[in-house]
C-alpha cells in the first residue's frame, strides 16, 4: 500500500515561515541589553529596546500567521 505523504504547507508557506522566524530573532535582537548589579546602563530604556524590538518580534509573529494561512494561485 502507498500512502500520500504531503505536507499540509506547500514549500512557499514553509519559506515564509522561516522568513518570519527571522524577522521574530531580529525583534528579540534588537530588544537585548544587559545592565549589571555594580553599574547601570540607561540604554536599557531606549527606544529600540523598548519600541523598535516588540514592534518587529510582533510584526514577525504576524506575518507567520499570514504564512500558515497564505495559498499559492495554482
Amino acid at each position: 500500500m502507498e500512502e500520500n505523504k504531503r505536507f499540509s504547507l506547500e514549500k512557499t508557506n514553509l519559506l515564509l515561515i522561516a522568513l518570519g522566524f527571522v524577522i521574530i530573532v531580529t525583534g528579540f535582537a534588537l530588544m537585548t541589553g544587559s545592565s549589571t548589579v555594580t553599574q547601570f546602563d540607561p540604554d536599557i530604556f531606549s527606544t529600540r529596546r523598548i519600541v523598535v524590538g516588540p514592534m518587529v518580534s510582533f510584526f514577525g509573529f504576524l506575518f507567520i500567521i499570514f504564512a500558515i494561512l497564505f495559498k499559492s494561485k495554482k
